[in-house]
């Protein structure tokens, strides 16, 4: 009796140690509240958040594509109108991502005023940046941005947990690849910010499509006094199609963020 009772008592001991285990590796952050001290700033374009775009099929208005234009930094309506709800959001596909890091700031948008912080210049926007200069090229400053990196799954796995803050363009935000850099030109719909809970590999699309992304939207005008970090260690694709990631890891690299100046 007393060998069973020891050999009852391990196995207990053993699956609750294989359950907390399956807790701790578990992606799934749905009903926590957050309370980041830092916001990750990402780019997203109309993969993503656009009129019509499944899961949501927002409306023109929601998503502000009446209001369309260079520099625009006007909270989306559906992000102001929904704090605190949970939404799904898709994220492209491998060599048409949706989700961008960028992990370097030009000195060039620092140099445009009208602070010293070229991120938030950008947020302004400063001169060449969305805003007018003395010879009317709005978007002087807005390409051949280096190290503008699209997030494939591992990238998005990194994610979870975090507060993002982002810019939402009106079309596709190009990438070339060695060196990398990306093509910021081009209308905004404007700003949105949430937590991002889970990130799970798609199965309802093609072969390419990248993972299915649960947020819960947060008030921008709360987030923005946050501090502002870039996604510093997001994995850098070799090409436009490899590596071939789509399948989020069950463990992702821990992410670092380094504070936007």
């Amino acid at each position: 009796m007393k060998n069973f009772s020891i050999f009852r008592i391990t196995g207990l001991l053993a699956l609750c140690m294989l359950f907390s285990c399956e807790q701790d590796s578990d992606p799934d952050r749905s009903g926590e509240d957050f309370a980041n001290s830092e916001a990750v700033f990402l780019l997203i374009d109309e993969e993503s958040i656009d009129n019509g775009n499944p899961p949501n099929n927002f409306s023109e208005t929601d998503v502000n594509d009446q209001l369309a234009t260079l520099g625009l930094r006007q909270t989306l309506r559906f992000f102001e109108e929904e704090v605190g709800r949970e939404i799904d959001l898709f994220t492209g596909q491998v060599g048409d991502e949706a989700w961008f890091a960028l992990k370097t700031i030009p000195t060039t948008w620092v140099n445009a005023g009208p602070t010293g912080n070229g991120l938030r210049n950008y947020l302004t926007p400063g001169p060449g940046l969305g805003a007018a200069v003395p010879d009317d090229d709005r978007e002087v400053l807005l390409d051949k941005i280096p190290n503008v990196t699209p997030l494939r799954a591992t990238g998005l796995a990194m994610l979870v947990g975090q507060t993002v803050y982002a810019v939402v363009y009106d079309s596709d935000i190009s990438i070339n690849y060695s060196p990398l850099t990306g093509n910021l030109q081009g209308e905004n719909l404007g700003i949105v910010a949430f937590d991002v809970i889970r990130v799970v590999e798609r199965t309802d699309g093609s072969s390419s499509d990248l993972p299915r992304v649960t947020v819960r939207i947060r008030s921008v005008s709360e987030i923005s006094g946050l501090g502002l970090s870039l996604f510093s260690n997001a994995p850098v694709p070799e090409s436009s199609s490899e590596p071939f990631d789509k399948t989020p890891p069950s463990s992702p690299p821990v992410i670092v963020l380094t504070p936007a100046n």
